[in-house]
């Protein structure tokens, strides 16, 4: 795959809309950074309030509760969001920290030794899927299930969507599980938390749980696969990291910006409203187009070169207002840790096959990642 994959330059110069047909609606993807960010602050204009229509394509058949707090508008949006913040903010914490770093070198431990893995599904999904039973202080063994469902916890082979991934039936005996016997993990302090003085509803608890397993499951995998696979393709991409260890910081923020897996997010106008131009009828969806906004021209010099040492960099691969994105410490913990370790342990990294995964829309192609990559680490030799 290219390094950088931008189908939007032209529209966005030109048009600062594109209309791409999804589900029968033909929805105008804004594309401008300044636009994108102005759109995703808007919430009485551009509302989240909109169970299953966030995602695109949007997610009726394949779940029946409401994501929360990702599918809620302003104000009640701050008070559920309140709810979960402190797992979330977690991934500070520096016995969390510590976990997580153990869990990676363990993980490099395994992948030194072989001759070759795949990367996605023998270290990135076990990677994700690890240090999320961390954040949500479950057991460890509980991954195990976690890693079953793939990459995406809706998507079934050949990109489709299902609702047979196993992931509402294993919620729900969760909250069975714990709610005469709770503990201190995720699904015990749903069970005891209150919304505005009340105790949560179980659809309230299972909105939170769907969110928290695939809110950024695929964008870490895919962020994971991306970055091996720049640091493999430019080696003197690691050997920049390796001189400094404080360059990952940046580095990992521009992996964000460049290898954003989610192109885009929807948006609902309760009324008929202009976009740039486009007419959108009231309960039409928009699109507000993250990938695009990442790659303008007029927020990045040269944004179509990677820069590791890139500053400022105001991407928006975590969104942006009143919805930035709650698990973005955690993901950055991820990226951030592997890097650093990567530095430290991997003299270079082989790529030795490579599948690009591929998104065909009427109005756009765009590369955004790999469905398979198999690398072979060589180990930096010790003193």
């Amino acid at each position: 795959m290219s390094d950088v994959s931008d189908p939007f330059r032209e529209a966005r110069q030109k048009d600062a809309v594109l209309k791409c047909p999804f589900q029968g609606e033909n929805l105008p993807m804004i594309l401008r950074h300044a636009d994108v960010r102005s759109a995703a602050k808007d919430w009485q204009t551009y509302s989240s309030d909109a169970p299953f229509r966030v995602p695109i394509p949007s997610e009726e058949t394949v779940r029946k509760v409401r994501q929360l707090p990702l599918e809620v508008d302003p104000p009640e949006h701050a008070d559920y969001r309140a709810v979960v913040e402190p797992f979330f903010q977690r991934p500070k914490d520096p016995a969390f920290i510590a976990k997580v770093d153990a869990l990676i070198n363990r993980m490099l431990d395994e992948a030194l030794s072989k001759d070759s893995f795949e990367v996605i599904h023998d270290f990135a999904i076990p990677l994700q899927s690890r240090a999320l039973t961390y954040l949500l202080n479950v057991p460890e063994t509980e991954a195990e299930i976690w890693i079953g469902w793939g990459v995406h916890v809706f998507r079934v082979a050949g990109g489709g969507l299902s609702n047979e991934t196993g992931l509402d039936k294993y919620l729900r005996e969760k909250f069975e599980q714990v709610a005469n016997n709770p503990g201190d993990d995720f699904f015990s302090a749903m069970t005891k938390a209150t919304f505005q003085g009340r105790p949560l509803t179980r659809e309230e608890m299972l909105g939170y749980a769907n969110i928290a397993f695939a809110g950024g499951r695929d964008t870490i995998i895919h962020t994971i696969s991306c970055a091996l696979g720049h640091l493999a393709k430019h080696p003197e991409a690691l050997a920049f990291l390796r001189e400094d260890p404080a360059r990952v910081v940046h580095a990992s923020e521009e992996f964000f910006r460049v290898f954003m897996p989610l192109t885009h997010i929807g948006r609902v106008c309760p009324e008929e409203t202009n976009v740039h131009g486009v007419t959108v009828p009231a309960n039409g969806r928009v699109a507000l187009c993250w990938a695009s906004a990442n790659f303008d021209e007029k927020a990045f010099d040269k944004p179509h070169e990677i820069r590791l040492d890139r500053k400022p960099n105001p991407h928006l691969s975590f969104g942006f207002g009143n919805h930035l994105c709650l698990g973005a410490p955690h993901a950055r913990l991820i990226l951030r840790t592997l890097l650093r370790l990567c530095a430290e342990r991997v003299e270079n990294i082989t790529i030795l096959s490579a599948q690009d995964r591929v998104e065909h829309e009427p109005a756009y192609e765009r590369t955004l990642g790999y469905d398979s990559l198999t690398v072979k680490l060589t180990p930096r030799a010790t003193n």
